[in-house]
């Protein structure tokens, strides 16, 4: 009689021990995990890697591509691209796990930097959502209703409760915003010059390998490239909704290549064509057609991706409200509620924001030194720091690496400080935008696409500064024939171009201003 077949295959012998620890492993995991999967309750936990990466590439391939090539105009082709590349680096980590550092405190100050940053983010978005609707639209609708519908927009989307349905409006988002970049690209490269510069005589492209600006210029710059690509600290809410949270790296990594052959290619290209020429944002530098066509083409990526950082916020606070209660996955009033309500308080915060301080450059470079700046360079490093703290006294390697980590710190420090200079850096902004609205008001040429409603500033300096701004009449002699008055408290829109000479121009307290001549252009709110 034959003997039984078996299997001559060894196995280890797995103890008792073992065994309960192997078994109880995923229960751990699970209890650690913000979201459960479940038969019964709204399940959350569907998201792919590939999914995850199409939503990383548009929470970081956004916006921020309109102010990288203005960034380049004012460091230079190499040291933009090297700062580039170098903040790319460096923006790979999380920061939402501080209270392993500073336990409450720390886990608190996180999650009001996340807030904080979300409200200036989606606030940044609103104002380009404005412009879009203001370039594509042949009439005068006010601009505080674009920038209203702006924010319904964003709010309505962020809306969506989980990742896995917005992963195929993140499709539709990123290639929508991909094609209008490309084909603005593609404008660029086609224009004789660029269509801010003087259409008729000799000018200058202004394109330099190394510029030398002053530090304010210079670290609201670096500062504005730097958030471009510090979009990561977004990821960790998409983390607790995928199938498989071990495929995060090879979602992230993906991302990180792809984001940055886009930022750097599309960027040189335009800074190559446009040099100092560039609209404020960017898409005004292709012409009046093109502006039109990019803005209608990106619409929706843009109101995709601003709605998904206000997701983030909103699910952030969705879950701190709801963790560890039966409503979190459960469709509850109490669920319900507590969703729609964060969207709505956040999506009006947002609006109010951008009504405040419209300026897109300024809103993503203070986003980046408060928030982003300590959630992609300071909050990991000290994270590393505390896990590898035996490295500050072991081998050679291990203390360089250790001190590399300190440098980061400081790096972000410095982020932090020199990016929120605010009374110098603010001024220094509003006067170079105003400056060159004058210029081409002068000119009859004011297409570009800037939209200055200027708050109550604190600097009382900057109430009574006049702006002296004129026309360049060859490469090297700028002649400054004309005074521009701004009137930061209380000014209206120009309404008519700058000629003649003026006698005399007189702030007072106010603001307001007496201009005694023919002609002068009043700029302001």
């Amino acid at each position: 009689m034959a003997s039984p077949v078996t299997d001559d295959k060894v196995s280890p012998h797995v103890s008792d021990g073992q065994a309960d620890i192997a078994s109880t492993k995923g229960e751990i995991e699970e209890t650690h995990d913000v979201f459960r999967q479940t038969e019964d309750g709204v399940q959350f936990r569907t998201v792919s890697w590939q999914r995850a990466t199409i939503i990383f590439c548009k929470i970081q391939f956004a916006m921020s591509i309109l102010s990288v090539p203005g960034a380049f105009a004012t460091l230079g082709a190499v040291p933009g691209a090297v700062s580039l590349v170098g903040w790319h680096a460096l923006n790979t980590s999380l920061a939402d796990m501080c209270g392993r550092l500073w336990s409450r405190p720390g886990r608190e100050l996180v999650g009001l930097q996340i807030l904080i940053a979300q409200v200036l983010i989606s606030a940044a978005g609103i104002v380009s959502i404005s412009t879009a609707f203001n370039a594509v639209s042949f009439h005068g609708t006010c601009t505080v209703v674009f920038t209203l519908l702006g924010a319904i927009l964003i709010t309505a989307f962020s809306s969506v409760r989980t990742f896995s349905k917005l992963g195929w409006l993140t499709w539709l988002g990123f290639t929508t915003f991909f094609v209008a970049v490309f084909v603005f690209v593609v404008a660029v490269t086609k224009q004789d010059r660029p269509a801010v510069a003087p259409q008729t005589g000799p000018f200058e492209l202004g394109w330099t390998a190394v510029a030398h600006p002053t530090f304010v210029a210079g670290i609201t710059a670096s500062a504005n490239i730097f958030i471009s690509n510090s979009g990561s600290s977004m990821y960790l809410p998409v983390i607790s909704e995928m199938r498989r949270p071990q495929d995060y790296r090879r979602a992230a990594l993906v991302t990180g290549g792809l984001v940055l052959a886009m930022y750097l290619s599309f960027s040189l290209v335009i800074y190559r064509w446009c040099g100092v020429w560039l609209a404020t944002p960017a898409f005004g530098s292709a012409g009046p057609l093109f502006k039109k066509i990019s803005y209608g083409i990106a619409l929706p990526g843009l109101i995709i991706g601003v709605g998904i950082y206000q997701h983030v916020a909103a699910k952030y606070i969705f879950v701190r409200v709801l963790r560890d209660s039966h409503h979190l996955q459960e469709n509850t009033v109490v669920h319900w509620s507590t969703w729609i309500g964060s969207n709505l308080v956040l999506g009006i915060l947002a609006f109010i924001v951008a009504e405040a301080v419209p300026i897109l450059n300024y809103l993503l470079g203070l986003a980046g030194a408060i928030c982003f700046a300590p959630f992609s360079l300071v909050f990991p490093a000290l994270l590393w720091m505390q896990d590898f703290s035996s490295y500050k006294s072991g081998s050679i390697k291990q203390k360089g690496a250790y001190g590399f980590h300190i440098l980061i710190v400081l790096v972000g420090l410095f982020m932090v400080i020199a990016g929120t200079h605010v009374p110098e850096g603010l001024d220094g902004a509003l006067v170079a935008l105003l400056d060159e609205e004058a210029a081409l008001l002068r000119r009859g040429e004011s297409n570009i696409d800037i939209n200055v409603r200027l708050p109550v500033v604190r600097n009382r300096k900057l109430k009574r500064h006049v702006v002296r701004a004129g026309e360049a009449v060859d490469r090297d002699e700028r002649v400054l024939d004309d005074d521009v008055v701004l009137d930061l408290e209380r000014g209206e829109r120009a309404d008519e171009r700058a000629g003649g000479d003026v006698a005399d121009v007189e702030a007072r307290e106010l603001g307001a201003a007496e201009v005694d001549g023919e002609a002068g252009v009043e700029l302001a709110d």
